[in-house]
């Protein structure tokens, strides 16, 4: 009887043992699936808007592929003044929706601390008319739509100028006003409009600037511009309005975030930008 009490007693632990086992096993499992990897970082960024959503998907997947270790999560703003109050307040890590005249712009007037660090694309801002296929055929004293938005009016007036339209007392400013036009000698009228509204306004004008989202929403073409602003990134004249990554000053050498922007300037990236955009953005960086 001995014998048989001992050997059943052995036979027990050693299924306890196997049943501690698998529950340890399972244990570790549950944590790895449901905890994330300690040295997991994860950086917010702000955008405006969701149009950009899918071009940060491409940057995860490209971070995920190099086993960088970095989970980006988005926050959607509705206006850019929101996105840089938050960066600013430390309430997210990372913005990415302005070019280089606004960041400007926004430093001047609210002295924030900011850095670019790493180009993302440039969407073109050209002339389209439903009358006319030629700047040409624009006449002695018609009127043009420009948009109202103090940068892209500044950009619209470089536009016309590049178009050998208007002449402006300094080319190479930044955001010029319309009382900066010394050479007009067509004696072209330019009434500023909401952007999103240019093109419905059309019809109504000899031809207008606005947005290349605009354009896109309305199912017109990017090539159906008559006119386009000259596409050389190295250009002066275009890097202002190349858009960025912006961080705190304080953070701009964060190793996370150059691996981040170094994910961002990839092949992967940039293909995904002109797949999905379509024109409408061009990368401005080299991969």
């Amino acid at each position: 009887m001995s014998t048989r009490r001992t050997r059943a007693k052995r036979e027990l632990a050693a299924v306890s043992v196997v049943i501690l086992v698998v529950a340890v096993l399972m244990g570790v499992a549950y944590v790895k699936v449901n905890q994330p990897e300690r040295d997991q970082r994860e950086i917010s960024i702000g955008l405006v808007g969701d149009a950009d959503e899918e071009i940060w998907k491409a940057v995860q997947h490209e971070l995920d592929q190099r086993r960088a270790g970095i989970t980006i999560k988005l926050r959607s703003f509705q206006y850019g003044r929101y996105a840089n109050q938050a960066l600013a307040n430390k309430e997210i890590d990372l913005n990415a929706f302005q070019h280089y005249a606004f960041l400007e712009q926004e430093s001047k007037q609210h002295g924030y601390r900011f850095a670019a660090i790493g180009d993302t694309y440039i969407s073109p801002l050209n002339l389209y008319s439903k009358k006319y296929r030629s700047i040409d055929q624009i006449g002695h004293g018609e009127r043009l739509a420009i948009p109202s938005d103090p940068i892209d009016l500044g950009r619209s007036l470089k536009v016309l100028a590049s178009a050998g339209l208007i002449g402006l007392r300094d080319p190479k400013a930044t955001t010029p006003v319309p009382e900066d036009i010394v050479d007009n000698p067509r004696g072209l009228v330019l009434d500023q409009v909401d952007p999103p509204g240019i093109v419905k306004v059309l019809p109504d004008y000899a031809a207008g600037i606005t947005n290349t989202n605009f354009i896109l929403d309305a199912g017109m073409k990017i090539q159906d511009a008559i006119y386009q602003v000259p596409g050389d990134l190295k250009s002066p004249a275009n890097h202002p309005y190349v858009n960025i990554i912006v961080a705190r000053q304080a953070d701009k050498n964060d190793a996370a975030y150059k691996a981040l922007v170094s994910a961002y300037h990839s092949r992967y990236v940039a293909d995904a930008i002109n797949r999905y955009y379509r024109g409408a953005a061009v990368p401005a960086f080299s991969y």
